[in-house]
């Protein structure tokens, strides 16, 4: 029974298992942008299906080569993934406030979202989520009380404070165009 292996002892990273989770690491990373909590997740995933009875030492270790793998290349960065999903969502219409939240979610550091979110201005995410909602200056036709009241709400459900959505809604369309154009890519 010495010679024998138990079957719940771990396996140990072996070399293939190191390039197995450095050809994942590239794989996903060539795919799309991908905090480094998210990447260490994803191995630690993926190597828990591939390989049986690995150890959560042997687990850490795939996923801390994978880290490397991607650091090394370039792929890997939490301040450049913030920023990018800072510049996106506000284009895209997101508060500070949900993209705090997001960033958070994803495992970035509250320091290294803090710098990110520095620059975000979110009069100018409010006005892209009037744009895309059809709400405010927007609007397709005139507004009674209750559309407006079902507009602000949807403003603060999505993170806006009242002050700005409402400076938002009472734009005329030419200003909050002339606002949006006037904002920095």
């Amino acid at each position: 029974m010495s010679g024998e292996s138990e079957p719940d002892q771990a396996i140990g990273v072996t070399p293939r298992m190191l390039s197995w989770a450095r050809n994942s690491a590239i794989y996903r990373l060539s795919r799309r942008m991908m905090s480094e909590r998210e990447l260490a997740d994803a191995i630690k995933r993926k190597a828990r299906q591939k390989f049986e009875d690995i150890s959560d030492e042997d687990l850490q270790a795939l996923a801390t080569a994978a880290l490397e793998c991607g650091r090394t290349l370039g792929c890997l960065d939490d301040a450049n993934y913030a920023e990018t999903k800072v510049r996106s969502g506000v284009r895209t219409g997101r508060s500070r406030r949900m993209l705090q939240r997001k960033l958070q979610e994803k495992g970035i550091t509250s320091e290294t979202a803090a710098v990110a979110l520095e620059d975000a201005d979110d009069l100018q995410a409010a006005l892209a989520y009037a744009r895309r909602r059809g709400f405010g200056p927007y609007r397709r036709e005139d507004a009674d009380e209750k559309r407006i009241i079902k507009e602000l709400s949807s403003f603060a459900r999505n993170g806006f404070g009242s002050d700005i959505a409402r400076r938002v809604i009472g734009l005329t369309r030419d200003d909050a165009d002339e606002m949006m154009s006037a904002a920095p890519l």
